[in-house]
């Protein structure tokens, strides 16, 4: 049992060949070393577990190696590599920076450097996390570093180069590791699993590379992980239960739903993801990275930048052709936006569930949207189907549904001219009702929200009546019940004049809105000679106010049926002339209303230039 050693360890490449990943530079390196074109000081940046301290430590060999071979390589049969085989050269030093980093250290380092060695041509000084040290050890080192003895080679090694000084990183030949592909991990943990004896899936393999996000000595901890667990066999199921990954295969049924609009599905197969312990944003997260495979998947161009299994790379070709260019960007435009938002959502749940409605409804909109994902419409259509309402056409039916600024339904008014109307009303079809009902409905604008109004009996009154009458040019009706000088002298109440004057501001559109929102703040009140009067707080209101005031009137005349009926704008001159006061004039009257102001006023000798 103690002489276990980790993959990592065991598999760690002895030879620049070994190496994974990274041809361009070890080719560089042997080149180099071929050539015997040495630096003094080099320097090994990249992300954590790519093989940089692995290849200073093989460089440090291979250039002390008495024997090298054609292609660059160690002989690791000569003393100097033997020593370094087994951990016992004394041309090797390696620092670590994280644990070392002040200047006695660095000092220390120094003295050792004007050592020569005692076999071998260099002394090898590796600094692994060289950025951990201080400023005042960088600043130590700048000397030694720029013209060390010419037996002395220093290798710096850092995962975060944008710390180190511009003083040694101009000292140093700078070497940047690329983070591991995925079919790279995936063959070299093939290699591993033959040589243990395992057996494998590739698609296991597969999600280990992915899981370790470009890290070989990641990778190969999850892969003695994942043994472990399954006792050397490595299969997919086992993979996702141990490292508690998502299935991909969640996201293919997701996606074959939001495609179809099956929103029903969409939520059942979220809670079922919930269920297992995954947060909302890894869905998310996962759904975009769905999503952009998906998007990759269409072109041929594209293709290889798709990291998965061959097996699953098929099943991604078949989805993707269902799906159009403008769906996938427009939604992987709303997935973003779910991400970033989430951290700051009160209702995480809720706004997952939003966005996957929005993704859902992106098929369902008009084939002729051309925004191409840059502004996607951010607009939720009904889920299910509501059943029609039936509404009797009766004068006494209430208004049902009003927004909060319109009052309830008047009362009806006991005219004499009325009540007539509203006996033909009475004996009216249904139909004319309903009507005029869908008519005002379509004239709804965008700018409300859209809400249900049922028919004042005025307006039922007077759609018989319209049906009844002749022209207003002809001058005589055609049934002659009623007069039409009586029809439209029909006196009204303040509370009928509300319910009016609000409908009148909703059905105003968009671009009278600055208008729409005046009008709501006004309590018009019923003058003498039915004139209907506003009052304002300034001319510049009233002048706006104007400009629809013809509109106005002649939708309230037809609304309550009285053609005398006139509206007027008035100034409220009180809070017109209070807004135009001078500031002295603001100061007497303080000093009016307030001894002490007027005192302190005296007592200082203050003044209004």
């Amino acid at each position: 049992m103690s002489d276990y050693i980790v993959s990592a360890r065991k598999y760690r490449p002895a030879s620049f060949d070994a190496v994974v990943g990274q041809s361009a530079l070890t080719t560089t390196l042997k080149n180099a070393i071929k050539a015997g074109k040495l630096a003094h000081a080099y320097l090994f940046c990249g992300p954590r577990g790519v093989g940089k301290t692995t290849s200073a430590r093989i460089f440090a060999k291979t250039i002390n190696c008495f024997h090298p071979g054609d292609g660059g390589e160690a002989c690791d049969m000569c003393e100097s590599c033997m020593a370094f085989n087994e951990g016992r050269s004394l041309n090797i030093h390696e620092l670590d920076a994280a644990s070392n980093n002040s200047v006695d250290d660095i000092r220390m380092l120094i003295e050792q450097v004007q050592i020569p060695p005692q076999t071998g041509r260099y002394k090898v000084f590796i600094i692994d996390e060289v950025h951990m040290l201080s400023s005042q050890a960088f600043n130590a080192f700048l000397k030694t570093l720029e013209e060390p003895p010419t037996h002395a080679i220093f290798i710096l090694a850092t995962t975060e180069k944008h710390k180190i000084l511009p003083t040694i990183l101009s000292r140093c030949q700078i070497y940047d590791f690329n983070r591991m592909e995925v079919e790279d991990i995936v063959n070299h943990l093939k290699h591993v699993a033959e040589r243990e004896g395992y057996t494998c899936e590739d698609e296991a393999l597969s999600i280990i590379a992915q899981k370790a996000d470009g890290g070989m000595r990641d990778a190969l901890s999850i892969f003695d992980q994942v043994a472990s667990y399954t006792q050397g066999n490595i299969t997919y199921e086992k993979v996702i239960e141990n490292l508690n990954i998502l299935d991909y295969d969640y996201y293919f049924r997701v996606t074959d739903s939001l495609l179809k609009c099956d929103v029903t599905q969409v939520m059942l197969t979220l809670n079922d993801i919930l269920c297992r312990g995954f947060e909302g944003n890894h869905f998310m997260g996962g759904l975009a990275s769905h999503l952009r495979n998906l998007l990759v998947s269409r072109d041929a161009q594209t293709l290889p930048l798709l990291e998965v299994a061959q097996s699953v790379r098929q099943r991604y070709q078949e989805q993707a052709m269902r799906c159009s260019v403008r769906f996938l960007y427009q939604a992987l435009k709303l997935c973003n936006n779910c991400d970033i938002n989430y951290r700051s959502a009160r209702n995480k749940r809720l706004l997952v569930e939003i966005t996957l409605i929005e993704v859902a409804q992106l098929t369902a909109e008009k084939a002729d949207d051309t925004s191409g994902g840059r502004s996607p419409i951010r607009r939720l259509l009904p889920i299910f189907s509501p059943a029609t309402p039936h509404v009797a056409a009766t004068p006494h039916h209430p208004a049902a549904t009003i927004r909060q600024q319109l009052p309830t339904q008047p009362a009806q008014t006991a005219m004499p001219t009325a009540g007539q109307n509203r006996v033909q009303a009475q004996q009216a079809p249904a139909t004319a009702t309903n009507a005029q009902h869908t008519m005002l409905q379509n004239a709804r604008t965008n700018r409300l929200n859209t809400i249900s109004i049922n028919l004042h009996p005025r307006t039922q009154t007077a759609t018989t009546t319209a049906a009844a009458a002749q022209p207003a040019g002809n001058g005589t009706a055609k049934q002659g019940n009623t007069a039409p000088s009586q029809a439209q002298t029909t006196t009204f109440n303040e509370e009928e004049l509300q319910y009016y004057w609000l409908r009148f501001v909703n059905e105003l559109s968009v671009e009278q809105g600055a208008e729409a929102g005046r009008l709501q703040m006004l309590k018009p009140k019923i003058m003498d000679n039915f004139v209907v009067e506003a009052i304002v707080d300034n001319e510049r209101a009233a002048k706006q106010l104007n400009t629809i005031k013809a509109e106005l009137t002649g939708y309230l005349r037809e609304a309550l049926h009285n053609s005398m009926l006139t509206v007027n704008f008035k100034v409220n001159e009180n809070v017109e002339s209070r807004n135009y006061r001078s500031p002295r004039e603001i100061l007497l009257d303080m000093c009016n209303a307030n001894k002490a102001v007027a005192k302190l006023v005296d007592k200082l000798k203050l003044q209004i230039s």
